[in-house]
This record gives structure tokens, sequence and C-alpha cells, in this order.
């Protein structure tokens, strides 16, 4: 066996592991004769084997982001999705709307609002209703017409629907006041994008007035114009 070693060329191999790496000489495999491969293979094994078991527990502890844990079928661990925002977030005007019906906005001036979406625009599409409302705030902030949704809506010769200078007082639990209701939050909030961007004017399609103004959008029963 000394023979055997003294022959051999020795040479130098290099292994890597998850802890660095270590060099160590070993008997060449090319030594002179067949019996030799065994016990350089032997002696190869008995060195390495050391260096090639990796204990899991100790690199979970030295390294928190170490886990296995969840991965038994290869695939990586899935973040959590936040399911209860994305159950709450309306997706469409139709999902806003129900998530905002009420007996009352709460206040005076947006029961105004509501008030002049249930008369002027109760039966179209609720897109429609919502541009009625949201000119109806753009005319609060032009600097052409009263600053109040109250003051706009209850502004001489605008809207048809009031009664001596006053709004009706319409029933709370009719389900069409409750979807005003909604759509004056959704408009005086900004919840949604302007369906008439910058309209301050609206009529009856079944009416032609000649305004020579420029026409924003046509939407159920109205046209509306800048």
């Amino acid at each position: 066996m000394m023979r055997i070693f003294t022959r051999a060329a020795l040479a130098v191999a290099s292994f890597s592991c998850l802890f660095g790496a270590v060099t160590v000489a070993v008997p060449s495999l090319a030594a002179e004769g067949t019996d030799s491969a065994g016990p350089a293979t032997a002696m190869l094994a008995a060195v390495t084997a050391p260096l090639l078991a990796v204990d899991v527990n100790t690199l979970q502890n030295r390294d928190q982001d170490f886990s296995t844990a969840g991965q038994a079928n290869g695939s990586p661990i899935a973040p959590q999705a936040d399911s209860d925002t994305a159950l709450q977030t309306p997706q469409t005007l139709e999902d806003m709307v129900a998530a905002h019906v009420a007996a009352t906005t709460g206040d005076e001036q947006g029961d105004c609002l509501a008030s002049s979406v249930y008369y002027e625009s109760k039966g179209e599409p609720l897109n429609g209703q919502l541009a009625v409302a949201q000119t109806i705030m753009n005319r609060t902030t032009s600097g052409r017409f009263p600053e109040t949704v109250c003051g706009v809506v209850k502004q001489p010769g605008q809207f048809s629907f009031l009664k001596g200078g006053s709004i009706p007082e319409p029933s709370h639990a009719n389900n069409a006041w409750q979807r005003a209701v909604a759509i004056a939050t959704i408009a005086r909030q900004g919840l949604w994008k302007q369906i008439a961007p910058a309209a301050l004017f609206f009529h009856a399609r079944r009416v032609s007035p000649g305004w020579g103004k420029v026409k924003v959008a046509s939407l159920g029963n109205h046209i509306f114009f800048r």
C-alpha cells in the first residue's frame, strides 16, 4: 500500500460547499495498478463527506431568509393577497353606486345635488345621472354661477322641477332616490371620472334651444355642453 502511495502522483483537488472552498490533497486516480482505485476512492469519500453534509437547521438559524417551508412541490411561496381590499374595491360605476346608496347625503348641499339628479334623470342610465351631478358641481367652481350646490340648483330659470323656488321633498325610502344620493356623493367627492368633461349646461333631447355651445356628450335623455 505504501508503495502505491509513493509512486502515485499527488494532486490537489478543490471542493466547494456552502461554507466556502476547502483544499484537500488526495492520491491521483491515475496511479499505476487497478488496486489503487479502491483505496483512493474510499479516502476521497471519507474526506469530502463531512464537507458536503449540510445542516438545514444551522442555515435557518444563520439566515432567516433561508427556508424550505411550503416548497415541497418545488413552487415558490406565493405572497398573501389582500382579498378583503380586492373585494371592497368597486370595479364599475354600478358597484360604486351600490356601495354608496343611502337615505340622505347627510347635509343640505348634498341633498340639493341628489334632488337635482332625482328629478332631472332618475330614469336614466347611471352614467347619465352622474353627468348631471358633475355638471352642477362644475358650475360651483366655474366663477360664472353660484358657488354652492343649492345656489346653483335654486338659481332662477335653471331647473323646472323647482316649486316656487323650493325643491320638492322626495320619499327617502324610494330606491331611485337612494341611488341619486349615491350619485351625488360620488360627484361631490370626485370618486369617478368626468362623464361629460367640463360640461356646464345640459338640456333634454326633446328640445333644441340653439345655444351655439360646444357639445360635450349625449347621455340618456340629455345633451351636455360647455
